[in-house]
Formats: C-alpha cells, structure tokens, sequence
C-alpha cells in the first residue's frame, strides 16, 4: 500500500486493537483494557480486530466490539504454533488498512512473537518495519514513551558490536527530524527540545574515549541546530536522565537499544507505551512482549496497554 496523504478520520472513527500472538497475553490484554474504558475512549469506540474466539476465551465481549479475521487462531496459552500466523497478520493488515482509508483514528497492536512469524515465511523485523511498508512510509522511528520520559534508540535490534558502523550523520539527522515534526504534530509540543545522546562514555571525553561523538554526532547535531531545531548533545548518557537533566528535553535520541530503554523501563516498566512515529496513521502498543510464560493464567497486567490506548487517543484528538 503506498501512501498519497495522511488519513483524515472523522473525529469519531473508532481505536482498534489487534490480537497479537494467540499464545500470549496479547488478547487478555487487548479484553481487559476494552472492559476497562467501558468499550470506548471519549467519542470514539474501541473494537478488537482478531479471531473472535481467541479474544472471547479471554473474557466476556460484545460481538459488536470485534472485527475478525477471515483466518482462523486456536488459543493455548504458552504453546506457539505457527498455523497461528496468518491470522495474527491479518489482523495488523485489517488494522491498518482500516486506518489508511481514514475508517480508524489510531490502531494499537499487542504483542507478536517474531520467531514464530519468521517460520510462516513473514519478511519483516517486527511491527515497526512491517507498518512501514504497508503505510508507504519513508521512515518508521520507534519511540518508547511515558509521563516520566520519551526516548529514541537510532539502532535497534542489532549487536552491541555493529552499533559503531550503523550510526551516521544523515541516520541522526534523517531520524531526529522525524522525532521533532511528530512531536509537535502528535504530542501538542509547540517547540520541541531534542536531547540526543553520545555514543562513548562521557560523550567520548574530547576524543579521548571514542572518536564518533566528535566525528559523527557532533556534526549532525550541528547540521540540526543550523535548520533552527533545538537540540542538545552530545551528552554522556550517564547523566541525562535524572530527574533535573530530563527537565531540559522533551524526548532524547540514542544511539543503541538498551541506552534508550534501560531509562525507560527503570521509570517507566509498568506504563511505557510504544509509539512507531513517522507514520501517516497513529500507532501505539504496550512497552512488552508475549509473556509466553504467564499467557492464560490471569498474572498479565493490562498497564502498559491501558496506557497505549490512551496514548492512540491523545495522538489521534492531537492529529484531528
């Protein structure tokens, strides 16, 4: 599907949650929030989109609040299969189409287990590059967002060791505009702050602890302020994220998966949501995996994606 503009959706058009991995909490999760907000947020109604019989082993729900899937899913909480697959793709295919022809305002996606989409022959990552290529997006930037703080890592899922020769200063600067426009656009943050993150400890001390801050990030920080954006960095990630140094910044790019996200789950574990910025859709989901090991046992906490919907909704009034 190849974007031509942004969605328009009536300020009504309804959130929808997808399944996620059967096996998982994903649908406990996606049944417990619909019962939490009552089937609805504000104006706009949540619906479920997935295979019916998979969310209604997982509590009483109205026929009405689910979409489903023409595949079918068999629900055994801890047991993966991958027959499983194709509904668990559907259901993001339904979500976003839906959203695309502007029938949705945002979707919130539970948690998939990539492993068992891998066997199916599915060709992407996870959730991120799998939106990307069905909005048309340019670029799709993964954010981790809280009340307490917003973070960007520009590498994800890749070794400690390659980080070095991934980061770029076109990736930066390609990557920090993204996190600046949606910022504004999705958050309501008029003159958003950057705060970006040196790659060395203390930022590489002048050169003497690593070469990239100096070289890579600096001249993209650089390029960023000369465009009028306001950014700061780059900044030893040991000191950043107190309480005061978080004041100073609205979001912080960093360079790799866990500078972003050990801050992030230390403040935030229980209520982190995941927002994929870059997209002309909204889409959030919850901060966590399938939980594979705690699936049907009513242990799985429903916080992270309470919050995710809450955050669609925010995003979604800030985009109409």
């Amino acid at each position: 599907m190849s974007k031509t503009s942004d969605p328009k959706p009536a300020s009504d058009a309804p959130i929808l949650v997808t399944m996620g991995e059967p096996a998982g909490i994903g649908p406990e999760i996606a049944v417990a929030a619909y019962r939490k907000f009552g089937g609805r947020v504000g104006a706009r109604a949540l619906r479920l989109v997935g295979d019916a019989d998979v969310f209604r082993a997982c509590g009483e729900i109205p026929a009405e609040a689910i979409i489903a899937t023409k595949a079918k899913a068999k629900r055994e909480p801890g047991k993966l299969d991958v027959v499983n697959s194709a509904a668990v793709i559907e259901a993001i295919d339904v979500a976003v189409a839906t959203a695309m022809n502007g029938e949705a305002s945002a979707i919130v996606t539970a948690p998939i287990h990539k492993s068992v989409l891998t066997q199916s022959g599915f060709a992407y990552p996870g959730h991120t590059e799998y939106l990307q290529h069905l909005t048309g997006a340019k670029r799709a930037v993964m954010m981790l967002a809280s009340d307490e703080l917003r973070v960007v890592p520009l590498t994800i899922h890749i070794p400690l060791a390659d980080v070095p020769k991934s980061i770029s200063q076109n990736l930066i600067v390609e990557t920090a505009e993204v996190m600046l426009r949606d910022l504004a656009r999705d958050f309501r943050i008029a003159h958003p702050r950057l705060a970006i993150a040196g790659l060395n400890p203390h930022a590489g001390e002048s050169g003497t602890q690593g070469k990239e801050d100096e070289t890579i990030i600096s001249p993209a920080i650089a390029a960023l302020r000369a465009k009028a954006h306001n950014v700061i960095g780059p900044l030893s990630a040991d000191t950043m994220f107190h309480e005061a140094a978080r004041a100073k910044y609205d979001a912080a790019l960093c360079m790799y998966h866990d500078q972003a996200l050990i801050p992030i789950k230390t403040l935030s574990f229980w209520d982190g949501v995941n927002v994929t910025l870059g997209l002309p859709i909204v889409r959030t989901s919850p901060d966590h995996g399938t939980a594979l090991d705690i699936a049907g046992q009513g242990k799985a906490d429903a916080r992270s994606m309470i919050a995710a919907v809450e955050l669609a909704a925010q995003m979604a009034d800030a985009r109409a």
